[in-house]
C-alpha cells in the first residue's frame, strides 16, 4: 500500500480532479490513499523562530499519521534526485524486501521539521524548481503511476 501524506488541503477543483485521476489509475496496481493533515498559519512577517514552530507543529501532524513499520520517503529540496526508472526500482525493491507500506510525505510551504527529517527513510527531491505544494502532490502521484507502468512493462508516454 502506498500513501501520500501531505500538509494542507487541495483547494482548487482542477488539482483535486488531477490527483483523483492518478489515484484511480494507481488503484489498478496497488492500494493508494491520500492523507491530508492540517497546515499551520504563518504570518507574513514571521521570524525564523516562528518558522521553526510552524514546521514543528506541521511535522507533529504528519508524524502522527505514520506508523513505525512504514517506509517514509520525504519530499525534500535537500533530498536526492531520481528518475522514473529508479523510482520504479525503489518501489519494487521495497515490496520484495517485505516493506509493503510506503509513505510519500510532503511538508508545508515553510519546509519540514527536524523530527520529520530524522524519521525519513529516504529523502527525494522531485525538482530544484519551486512548485506549489498542491501541484507537487499531482507530480508525485504521476510518478508513482509511471513507476507502476514501468514495473508492469506497459507503455506510458503521456
Amino acid at each position: 500500500m502506498i500513501r501520500l501524506i501531505a500538509c494542507g488541503r487541495m483547494k482548487e477543483k482542477w488539482m483535486q480532479e488531477g490527483a483523483g485521476e492518478y489515484l484511480k489509475r494507481i488503484q489498478a496496481y496497488d492500494k493508494i490513499e491520500m492523507v491530508e493533515v492540517a497546515d499551520e498559519k504563518a504570518p507574513e512577517n514571521n521570524s525564523e523562530a516562528d518558522n521553526i514552530k510552524v514546521k514543528k507543529k506541521e511535522g507533529e501532524h504528519l508524524l502522527s499519521r505514520i506508523k513505525d513499520d512504514e517506509y517514509v520517503i520525504l519530499l525534500d529540496l535537500a533530498g536526492h534526485t531520481i528518475d522514473s526508472v529508479q523510482l520504479s526500482d525503489k518501489i519494487q525493491n521495497l515490496y520484495t524486501s517485505g516493506r509493503s507500506r510506503i509513505d510519500f510525505v510532503i511538508g508545508g510551504s515553510l519546509g519540514v521539521s527536524e523530527e520529520l527529517i530524522a524519521r525519513a527513510d529516504d529523502r527525494w527531491c522531485i525538482s530544484k524548481n519551486t512548485f506549489p505544494h498542491q501541484l507537487c502532490r499531482i507530480i508525485v502521484l504521476e510518478q508513482i503511476y509511471r513507476a507502476f507502468r514501468i514495473l508492469h512493462h506497459e507503455p506510458y508516454h503521456k
